[in-house]
């Protein structure tokens, strides 16, 4: 790294961002973790759980899809720091009373807003340091947040399986609150503060669709991480099930395999940001992240009578596979300029989390045809061509400069 050090990359900003992300990454992966324990707790058949799971898993990201244009507009209008500050606390009120549920419609309301509480951190924390960091080793420091974030499905397994569910949504909640005080010393980059005194328009929606080469580059920039939550929302969270059909020999844990997944999912984005600064191409490393992601969805789906043990690697390297996450938001983020970036790279991130939404359903609706493996197959074929069609003739954005408007 020329004329820079770890001590450049890894400031407060960084530290700050990461744990935010953890505490995202801690919710997301908890629900499907508990998720037998505290719908059997609530009554619901067992033949009912894995659909129940989906409904409600479809409504918090429902409330991620809906919270990332509120949170995104916000960020380009009041700056980076209202959303990290605003997202934490509606989030950790949430989970808290997530806790106390005794009904579905109440647990689906909760998912809903913690969704929409969680769906400003990654983006905003994505934003703030790439515009803080030099634009030479910004790769590293988004690696080092996505990469530190994600651990948290592996904090959410051992609390999840240790602590009951409705402990664990508390504790979700208290680590949430506890992240405000560190942002205290945070503030936005300078880029934001001095868009403040300029007559530019900011934080407009609107404006990602008034031209067609800016609608282009937004929906290229959400289509390219479409196959990483089928990975995570089809392949993972349904593993107990896919599992039994693939003829697995052992109970498979979901918690387990979520763990296994994101473990894998750390490594994969730290790796894919060394690999994107070595190689000095974004587009370069994501294209070859889903080449594997395409090899290890294909191993997993042929492969018949795995010990349960063998599973849990496979999802190890399933979640390494589809790691790219880090580099494709960041991608998103240095495409558009600093009056639409925040409004950009906390959509787009949860406009893919959104598309969990019909994967998921058009996954059941084949299911019930296709049996649980084919239906998988297809599906991943699906979101694999389109995120590998939409990198065809996006821009490289490594070391680009960050410091340029959206003019309408």
């Amino acid at each position: 790294m020329k004329n820079h050090t770890w001590r450049d990359i890894i400031n407060l900003t960084v530290i700050v961002g990461a744990l935010g992300y953890f505490v995202d990454i801690f919710d997301l992966i908890l629900f499907p973790i508990v998720r037998n324990r505290s719908l059997a707790d609530l009554g619901v058949p067992a033949a009912q759980i894995l659909p129940t799971f989906l409904h409600l898993f479809n409504y918090q990201m429902t409330g991620m899809l809906v919270g990332g244009i509120l949170w995104g507009i916000l960020g380009d209008k009041k700056g980076r720091m209202s959303v990290l500050f605003g997202s934490i606390t509606l989030y950790s009120l949430a989970n808290i009373a997530n806790a106390f549920v005794t009904t579905i419609p109440a647990y689906a309301a909760l998912r809903f807003l913690a969704g929409l509480g969680l769906s400003g951190e990654l983006g905003a924390a994505i934003t703030l340091v790439s515009e803080v960091l030099p634009k030479e080793v910004r790769s590293y420091g988004t690696a080092v947040v996505a990469s530190l974030g994600i651990t948290g499905a592996l904090v959410a397994d051992l609390v999840g399986n240790k602590l009951g569910w409705r402990g664990a949504f508390i504790t979700g909640g208290v680590m949430g609150l506890a992240l405000l005080v560190l942002r205290i010393k945070v503030s936005d980059s300078g880029m934001f503060k001095e868009l403040a005194h300029q007559q530019v328009t900011k934080g407009n929606f609107l404006m990602l669709f008034t031209s067609r080469a800016r609608f282009m580059r937004y929906l290229r920039s959400i289509l390219v991480g479409i196959p990483i939550w089928y990975v995570v929302a089809i392949l993972v969270a349904s593993s107990p099930e896919l599992a039994k059909s693939l003829g697995v020999v052992g109970a498979v844990n979901p918690g387990h395999a979520i763990a296994s997944c994101y473990l894998g999912l750390a490594i994969g984005d730290l790796s894919a940001g060394f690999i994107s600064q070595w190689i000095a191409s974004r587009i370069r490393t994501v294209l070859m992240f889903q080449g594997f992601t395409l090899v290890m969805t294909l191993v997993t789906l042929f492969s018949r009578g795995l010990t349960a043990e063998a599973y849990y690697l496979l999802c190890v390297a399933l979640g390494f596979s589809a790691g790219y996450w880090a580099v494709f938001v960041t991608i998103a983020s240095e495409q558009f300029g600093t009056n639409l970036r925040a409004t950009v790279t906390v959509t787009v991130p949860n406009f893919v989390r959104g598309a969990v939404v019909p994967i998921s359903m058009s996954f059941l609706a084949l299911k019930a045809h296709w049996g649980i493996v084919n239906s998988a197959l297809f599906i991943g074929l699906c979101c694999l061509a389109v995120a590998a069609l939409s990198l065809w003739g996006m821009e490289e954005t490594h070391a680009k400069d960050l410091n340029f408007l959206e003019i309408d």
